[in-house]
């Protein structure tokens, strides 16, 4: 594997040490120098302040794991929930896989925070030692391969065109997790986004907006409906965008095949998790849904990485897991730094195992 540093002549000292540091120590992990514009990049590692954190580097291609380190004085961060908000602006500005926030001054001065953009988040003293823990966090996810193209046919039945009982159970199972604030809120990233930053984002990753959870439910032993990407999962009504139906996948070109009504916005893209989901469909001929939500169950065995959403890495670790449970189709499985993949027969059999058991609080592991 390859890695890269791109680096910003305007650094402080104490972050060119850094980026620096982090440099000197990606050989030991198998990391290969190379340049950032080398097609065979797997890594690629930049540095800039909160101010100026934005899109410097765009990946040729989105699987290549983008590691940003930011530095600011803290000024107007007064507890953690600020912290978290400006560290995911950064994220969200410079398009990364991960940001490093490291403060150094206010009431918040002495911490790093590590944050992804499914929320992972977690928080340790920036003295000592944190070259390595940003070594330890990218180094294993350098060769992370999302699965995240769409192609979309427009062969869907006409039968299909307005749903049917399944995409209605998914609805319902929306509306209800939507109930049971199960579906985060999203950072309110408006005065912090440029409307060229938001267009820039959206474009480079296929949303229409950014949201978090998905559910999906069999229809057949060769498809599934799922909830679209960026979509309000509280409100799912229309066909080929806020639900898909998933037949399969071509695993040459990576990409997701969808069946959707003629005249279906070319745009529409099944949620980033559907290679999970086809994983898990495909490894448990019994599951006849799976519902992903930003929440947690004390006691719940965790994959060992915090591998990106829509990477097929974590496709195949959490398919492993749903297979090792003791009923396979009724498993669940703690993503970890993320939230947790539910699986089981139906929605409601999902939904009546886990309500009012679920933490909205994802630990740092």
């Amino acid at each position: 594997m390859k890695a890269a540093v791109v680096r910003d002549g305007a650094l402080p000292e104490p972050l060119r040490a850094l980026l620096a540091e982090v440099e000197a120590g990606l050989p030991a992990r198998g990391l290969a120098p190379a340049a950032p514009d080398d097609p065979e990049v797997d890594l690629v590692v930049q540095a800039t302040t909160l101010a100026e954190a934005r899109v410097s580097y765009l990946r040729p291609d989105p699987s290549v794991f983008l590691a940003t380190l930011v530095d600011s004085d803290g000024a107007g961060l007064a507890d953690e929930a600020g912290l978290k908000r400006a560290t995911y602006a950064a994220l969200v500005r410079s398009l990364s896989n991960l940001v490093v926030h490291r403060v150094h001054g206010g009431p918040l001065g002495g911490r790093a925070c590590f944050m992804t953009p499914e929320l992972g988040f977690r928080a340790q003293p920036a003295d000592g030692g944190l070259a390595d823990a940003i070594l330890d966090a990218v180094a294993p996810l350098a060769g992370a391969r999302l699965v995240i193209a769409n192609r979309l046919d427009e062969d869907l039945p006409p039968a299909l065109h307005g749903g049917d009982g399944t995409t209605r159970a998914l609805a319902a199972a929306g509306r209800r997790l939507a109930a049971l604030n199960l579906l985060p809120t999203v950072f309110d990233l408006d005065g912090v986004l440029t409307e060229r930053d938001r267009r820039l984002v959206m474009k480079y990753f296929g949303l229409r907006r950014i949201s978090y959870g998905n559910l999906s439910a069999r229809r057949d032993a060769g498809s599934f409906w799922m909830t679209g990407r960026g979509v309000d999962k509280g409100k799912l009504e229309r066909i080929g965008q806020d639900l898909l139906l998933v037949k399969g996948f071509d695993a040459a070109s990576r990409t997701i095949l969808c069946s959707v009504p003629p005249g279906t916005d070319p745009e529409s893209r099944v949620s980033v998790d559907a290679i999970e989901h086809l994983a898990i469909y495909r490894a448990v001929p019994d599951a006849g849904a799976i519902v992903h939500v930003h929440a947690w169950l004390d006691g719940v065995t965790a994959t060992q990485q915090s591998w990106p959403c829509g990477t097929q890495q974590l496709a195949d670790e959490v398919a492993a897991l749903v297979q090792a449970a003791p009923d396979p189709a009724s498993a669940t499985v703690g993503l970890k730094n993320h939230g947790l993949t539910l699986v089981g027969r139906s929605l409601a059999e999902i939904l009546a195992r886990v309500e009012g058991r679920l933490t909205q609080a994802v630990p740092a592991l």
